[in-house]
């Protein structure tokens, strides 16, 4: 029998439209993190136009959220940001890091998409920071701490001469990015063919950075987007250590067979318990959030024991 990684809740879907006060179309692609003893979840939403809005939930156990009566970020009016959020801001990812809450976001405009990164105390309020890529770059997550005393993040590109790909770079200042190197790419004919992108933030283990990562496979009936895991070394991160070969996830529920956009599991955002577990966050079928536990050493044992080259 095949081993499931990944425990679905059994309240599933944990979030939807119906539950948002205010209009929506659809609720997905939410990063989520701790604070206070709570948990914050940042969800984007379409609304009616097709654009995209970010809207904050709260939970007293992960699982049961309550929308905010008002959205937690739409496209500034800013002077320095207007232009490049014209159209959206969507799929938040979240760090914590140095006493405050950081946001990466992607920042749709009539110029491509960029990486925003944004910043928040207490989350009732939010700060912009600056825009930290040029066009197309997106998938964009930081690392909780600074390696060797630089920042780092692993973020996803786009060129039409190599696939979607997982590259790192890293910064001084957290607005300064560079020294960047490709560390993971898709694999010929497999589940992740098609493309990759970092997922939710990477999370510190004894052996090494847990990244979760989606992949996408393309079929006769369109594309299917799963999760999997990948491991890297804790004091270089570009270093590889493995990637599971197979997938931790991947649409089965009918709200993520069947939505928005079919046959998709996507993930923003991962929380580590103190017990060793992992509660796991994803967008169904671009329409719906949902969540389930996994066990983090059973991870990164899966990325050490049946593992595939990186690149």
């Amino acid at each position: 029998m095949k081993k499931e990684f990944v425990t679905r809740c059994e309240g599933n879907p944990i979030l939807t439209k119906d539950d948002i006060p205010y209009k929506v179309e659809t609720v997905h692609n939410a990063g989520v993190t701790k604070f206070d003893g709570r948990y914050i979840m940042l969800f984007r939403a379409h609304l009616d136009t097709g654009r995209s809005i970010i809207g904050a939930a709260v939970s007293e156990d992960g699982f049961n959220f309550k929308a905010r009566p008002e959205p937690f970020m739409v496209p500034s009016k800013e002077r320095e940001f207007c232009e490049y959020e014209e159209y959206s801001v969507e799929d938040p990812r979240i760090t914590p890091l140095e006493g405050a809450y950081y946001i990466t976001y992607s920042a749709y405009s009539r110029h491509g998409i960029r990486t925003g990164l944004a910043k928040t105390l207490d989350f009732e309020s939010v700060e912009r920071v600056a825009f930290i890529t040029q066009a197309d770059c997106r998938n964009t997550v930081i690392f909780p701490e600074k390696i060797n005393g630089r920042y780092a993040r692993l973020d996803r590109p786009h060129s039409d001469m190599n696939p979607w790909s997982i590259w790192i770079s890293y910064s001084p200042d957290l607005r300064h990015w560079g020294d960047s190197k490709l560390v993971m790419k898709p694999a010929a004919y497999h589940w992740d063919a098609m493309k990759i992108g970092p997922g939710a933030p990477p999370i510190r283990t004894d052996k090494g950075w847990l990244s979760i990562y989606h992949g996408v496979f393309p079929t006769m009936d369109g594309h299917v987007y799963r999760l999997g895991v990948a491991l890297h070394k804790l004091n270089d991160p570009a270093v590889i250590l493995g990637v599971a070969d197979r997938w931790i996830l991947q649409p089965e529920d009918k709200w993520e067979v069947v939505g928005y956009v079919h046959n998709v599991v996507f993930t923003c955002g991962a929380v580590p318990e103190e017990d060793g577990t992992l509660k796991l966050y994803w967008g169904g079928a671009d329409k719906v959030m949902c969540a389930g536990t996994a066990v983090i050493d059973e991870l990164v044992e899966l990325c050490l024991t049946d593992s595939r080259p990186p690149i």
